[in-house]
């Protein structure tokens, strides 16, 4: 089976475009909300379920939404069931984010540190961040407190590894080598 991601790209470029003549920033929310509605394992074991037709897991899944869906997402919905696609939401809405940003001339980025990071510290930190990513950024911060202290900023797929367990394995690594 071909992997999620490049199943996903072409639901999320034409998703995009419809989006694009709309509201970018309504579908943005209702793919999220697609997304946790499509990986909650109560749905997937109904999805998986070969007695229930087409018809009957689209009206089931979008019974789950908080509002009554346009034409255009029931649509969406339908063509991905039909297709078998219902798991690949996740990635799609992904796909679609990237799409996004990418217009905007932005990206995520996902900060891991030690300790919390909030207010003017982060503000700073993004601040750098852009500069040297030269985009603007939309940071997500999350704790690990195996990192010691520093941090680990993931912007695409470039990796900035500031941590002190990078430089601990770092130096593991140079002094086991020789």
């Amino acid at each position: 089976m071909a992997e999620l991601a490049t199943i996903a790209r072409p639901y999320a470029e034409a998703l995009y475009r419809v989006a694009k003549a709309g509201s970018v920033a309504a579908w943005s929310d209702l793919i999220d909300e697609m997304a946790q509605v499509a990986a909650h394992p109560d749905l997937r074991s109904v999805a998986g379920n070969p007695h229930l037709g087409h018809a009957k897991l689209v009206e089931v899944v979008a019974g789950s939404f908080k509002t009554k869906l346009s034409v255009e997402a029931q649509n969406f919905l339908q063509m991905l069931v039909e297709n078998g696609r219902l798991a690949a939401l996740p990635k799609i809405a992904a796909q679609f984010h990237a799409l996004a940003n990418a217009d905007a001339g932005a990206a995520e980025a996902f900060i891991t540190s030690a300790f919390p990071i909030e207010g003017a510290q982060l503000s700073e930190l993004v601040a750098a961040l852009e500069r040297k990513f030269g985009k603007k950024l939309k940071p997500e911060v999350a704790i690990d407190a195996e990192l010691i202290g520093g941090v680990r900023v993931q912007v695409g797929d470039e990796v900035l590894d500031a941590s002190v367990r990078a430089r601990l394995t770092g130096m593991r690594n140079a002094l086991t080598a020789a």
